[in-house]
């Protein structure tokens, strides 16, 4: 259906709704709330939705939905048949659901989690995920996804950096619209709206506590922290937007109007719809104190921009019926956001065919293709911090000691959106191998394996150091597989929603328990399975090896094995610093150049940098050339240099560009990540990288908030990562100062020779 059609559909629609069918539209229920015992309830339906409801809020994650899933696409054939042959005008709905890492669904595919799949700096890669996504979502009948998250992490404090993309706002707009196409996919009839968060600026919450005040500039809120959601709406084409729990000076993100129309609708020309975070109207009253009641918030949120109330109906159901009708708020304005909601149920092409193939949706879920792609994908996303050349490990070693609280678990690679974790479900959901069980699957008959958990993530207790330290005194080396275990809200999880740490050490006494191991002088091999950088100081100094896993996910345990024995070439690179001290905070790597004093103690470097990560491989850059080396304020420059691998195994190297802009009319960064590009390279191989910048990608506000490309000098530096910088040069912008009303080109061209 062509877009004239679908705006004439929608007008006469909306023409014939009564005011309550139109409020409805702004509505959701919870499918818990539509179920009696696990089976769609039309009585209850009846009772709870009346006329109609403009969106279904988790029918495969809710506790009370069956676990599967031709089952959950046959409660969304339910619900579809009621609204469109049971109610008045036949409008079916909206079923959303999470999808953070992997729909959120028992039996669905879980891949590593956020901040694992940005290490992978692999695009190409992220949209092959996210289209394996859009199809077990699809399969169950949803239809809007609530990822990606596009937060800019300045402060690993927040339990929800592993949520995130990572500290650059570049790296995280390149991974979030990849994320968006994978599942918006070319047609919006067969794909499922993505709806990106926390508008905005969620990730740099004051101490790091989540839902916290967000102290930044006009500026650096513009350049930063907006930067990935203009691209999600003007690259990606996202049809759906979630506000931020937090306040900036005072005005919550769920209130603001300059956020939510117009800087979105009116200044990026966004046209879908936007959903509130789950409570955050209400929130305007309990929380923020800026609304008198429900009412009030209804109508705050309305005006500002919000159209859709998740994850229940309380201030946008009677509550706003009560403000039109009182002649608070105007019913043109709720026409608005119907029409947008509507419209949005026409592309999806609910009102053609509402239902889904219910004996097709179990064989959608977790093939064995998909799983092949959650090892592609967590494989890539692992990082080798450091290594002195104990890696790759021998199969035959004679005698090997696994310990650590992460080493023989299953839901300890998961992320905190994960069914598994976010439900507590009393089994996993999916089919996982745990670290010990895919390190016994790769050595040698003769080799001896011996675990012990030795501590917990966070208990004090001590009293595995015993049998820890005597199984490592007669092994050949030693892996501790130690970290973080997320969840929701509470213990055991102490990373994730909720789990806000004002340390950034290993939790509990797992260094202490490192320490021990390292006195034993055997080659120490530490395997980081988390959510957020951890200061591992001691451990960068004293261990011969180190590898950041995050959580890697279902096929994270074969994963980590296949790099610990060299059976996959580490390629992943940091999206975020990792802090030598959390006292360092913020401590990301394209900070102004007076941000870099150092401490009495410490410098102002962190432990490791953004886009660091080793290989088993050397790689080596030489060739700079840049074309031409001027250009006016609207041109574009290209950039080539060569990259070869001049080790002895095939690897994987994140090319890096970086730009410095050497005299502003104001403070700009010491560096920006201006491009990269992901290549394999076989021993001996050389290839030709070529970005191509466009002089966009340069403005900033100046003085007076303008944004604007400046006449000057650009320094030029491409490397492995922000500190391991190998080629440099500059160019030239001249003329005049060019005043632009938005950025046209967000990212740099590449090609590779």
């Amino acid at each position: 259906m062509d877009s004239a059609a679908v705006e004439c559909r929608v007008r006469d629609l909306v023409n014939k709704m009564t005011l309550e069918e139109k409020v409805a539209q702004l509505c959701s229920v919870p499918s818990s709330e539509l179920l009696e015992g696990g089976e769609f309830s039309c009585e209850k339906a009846r009772r709870l939705i009346g006329k109609g409801i403009g969106q279904v809020t988790r029918l495969a994650g809710s506790p009370a939905s069956p676990r599967d899933p031709s089952k959950i696409a046959a409660i969304a054939n339910d619900i579809q048949r009621f609204l469109v042959e049971e109610t008045r005008l036949g409008i079916p709905a909206i079923i959303h659901e999470e999808c953070l890492s992997g729909l959120m669904a028992f039996g669905a595919t879980t891949f590593p989690q956020a901040i694992g799949l940005a290490s992978t700096w692999n695009p190409d890669l992220i949209e092959r995920v996210t289209s394996v996504i859009r199809r077990q979502m699809r399969a169950i009948g949803t239809h809007q996804g609530l990822a990606p998250v596009l937060d800019v992490a300045r402060d690993p404090r927040w339990g929800r950096t592993e949520e995130t993309f990572g500290e650059d706002q570049y790296l995280v707009a390149s991974i979030g619209v990849a994320y968006i196409r994978g599942l918006q996919g070319d047609d919006l009839s067969s794909g499922v709206i993505a709806t990106p968060k926390h508008f905005a600026a969620h990730g740099f919450p004051e101490g790091g506590r989540n839902c916290a005040p967000v102290h930044v500039s006009p500026r650096e809120l513009r350049e930063v922290f907006l930067f990935p959601f203009e691209a999600a709406v003007r690259v990606a084409g996202a049809y759906s937007i979630m506000n931020a729990y937090h306040d900036i000076d005072g005005v919550p993100c769920a209130a603001s109007r300059e956020l939510l129309t117009e800087t979105l609708r009116y200044k990026w020309g966004f046209r879908g719809y936007v959903v509130s975070d789950y409570g955050a109207i209400d929130m305007l009253r309990t929380f923020h104190h800026v609304a008198a009641d429900e009412k009030d918030a209804a109508v705050q949120a309305l005006e500002a921009g919000i159209d859709i109330e998740l994850p229940r109906t309380r201030c946008y159901g009677e509550p706003l019926l009560s403000a039109v009708r009182e002649g608070i708020i105007s019913e043109s304005l709720i026409d608005e956001s119907v029409t947008r909601v509507l419209r949005a149920k026409f592309l999806l092409g609910l009102f053609d065919n509402p239902y889904v193939n219910v004996d097709a949706a179990s064989r959608a879920f977790d093939t064995l293709e998909d799983r092949a792609l959650a090892l592609e994908a967590a494989r890539e996303s692992i990082i080798l911090l450091k290594n002195d050349g104990v890696l790759p490990l021998r199969r035959d070693l004679g005698a090997i000691a696994v310990v650590g609280p992460n080493a023989d678990t299953t839901r300890g690679l998961l992320g905190d959106y994960s069914y598994t974790l976010h439900l507590n479900c009393d089994v996993d959901a999916v089919r996982i191998v745990s670290v010990l069980e895919a390190i016994k699957r790769k050595v040698s008959p003769q080799t001896s394996i011996y675990f012990a958990r030795g501590c917990d993530i966070y208990d004090p207790s001590k009293e595995g150091f015993k049998e820890a330290l005597e199984i490592a005194s007669k092994s050949d080396v030693v892996i501790a597989v130690m970290g973080e275990r997320s969840g929701m809200f509470r213990l055991p999880a102490v990373t994730g929603e909720g789990r806000d740490q004002a340390s950034l050490s290993l939790p509990g006494v797992q260094e202490d328990l490192l320490k021990e191991l390292c006195n034993l002088n055997k080659p120490l091999i530490l395997v980081l399975v988390n959510g957020r950088p951890l200061s591992i100081r001691w451990a960068a100094e004293k261990a011969s090896a180190i590898i950041e896993a995050w959580f890697p996910g279902e096929e994270g345990g074969t994963a980590i094995a296949d790099v610990l024995f060299g059976d996959y070439n580490p390629g992943g690179k940091l999206p975020i610093s990792i802090p030598q001290d959390a006292g360092q905070i913020p401590v990301y790597y394209s900070r102004r150049h007076s941000s870099f004093r150092d401490y009495v103690f410490m410098s102002a470097k962190p432990l490791f940098p953004f886009g660091h990560g080793l290989s088993y491989t050397k790689f080596e850059y030489s060739d700079l050339r840049i074309e031409p080396k001027e250009i006016g304020p609207a041109g574009r420059v290209k950039i080539a240099f060569k990259v070869k691998n001049i080790g002895s195994l095939k690897g994987d190297e994140v090319t890096q560009l970086y730009i410095q802009d050497e005299v502003a009319s104001v403070a700009r960064p010491i560096k920006e990540l201006k491009g990269f590009k992901r290549v394999t390279l076989n021993p001996g191989e050389e290839r030709e990288i070529a970005f191509t910048l466009f002089a966009d990608q340069l403005a900033f506000y100046d003085r007076y908030m303008r944004l604007v490309v400046e006449p000057g000098t650009y320094k030029v530096m491409v490397g492995g990562s922000s500190e391991d910088i190998r080629l440099t040069g500059e160019f030239r912008i001249t003329g005049d100062v060019r005043v632009l009303s938005c950025v046209h080109n967000f990212f740099s061209e590449v090609i590779v020779k």
